[in-house]
């Protein structure tokens, strides 16, 4: 599966899929252990349909750290990611990828970095791999507008947002947490 996009966060990948279209549709290979350039072993898939203007994140884990590789099924969002690990170049910096359903294209993003999404279809069916499992001892929330962290989100207004999502960590709060 050919890598289509460089980023700037280390580690980051855009990753495209070979679509095989005949009279009776497609067939196309979302993950392989042996031609998915993402790393890590997965131990968990997850799958969430939400709608326009919600928005999830910026999710992280301080023990067990999950890679994750996300795959838009319909619809369209804005992918956020900021780095979370102390010794990395570009600790602390933030990217954002729009991932669209007809357009074949995963997201791999590896441990230590804080994810989230903004669906911006009506309707979303979003498909993510982990290679570690839920801990909520150790599950925490960078805040999605924190003006330090500074993600690139589109526009947006009002996003709807769960209570956690809401109550979001600093980004100083969050550098004390991963050792920044």
């Amino acid at each position: 599966m050919p890598t289509t996009g460089q980023t700037k966060i280390g580690g980051v990948r855009l990753i495209g899929r070979e679509v095989h279209r005949d009279p009776r549709g497609t067939f196309e290979v979302l993950w392989s252990e042996a031609g998915t350039p993402a790393g890590g072993d997965f131990v968990q898939d997850n799958l969430i349909v939400t709608h326009r203007g919600t928005l999830r994140g910026m999710h992280f884990q301080t023990r067990h750290p999950q890679g994750k590789l996300l795959t838009v099924l319909e619809g369209e969002v804005y992918d956020a990611a900021v780095d979370l690990r102390p010794e990395s170049p570009t600790f602390g910096q933030s990217e954002g990828f729009f991932l669209r359903s007809g357009e074949q294209v995963s997201l791999w993003l590896p441990p230590g970095l804080a994810h989230g999404f903004l669906a911006l279809s009506e309707r979303v069916i979003y498909h993510y791999k982990v290679t570690a499992p839920w801990d909520p001892d150790a599950a925490h929330v960078l805040a999605w507008d924190d003006p330090d962290a500074a993600v690139p989100w589109p526009e947006v207004k009002s996003p709807q947002l769960s209570e956690r999502d809401r109550n979001g960590l600093s980004w100083s709060e969050v550098k004390k947490l991963v050792g920044g």
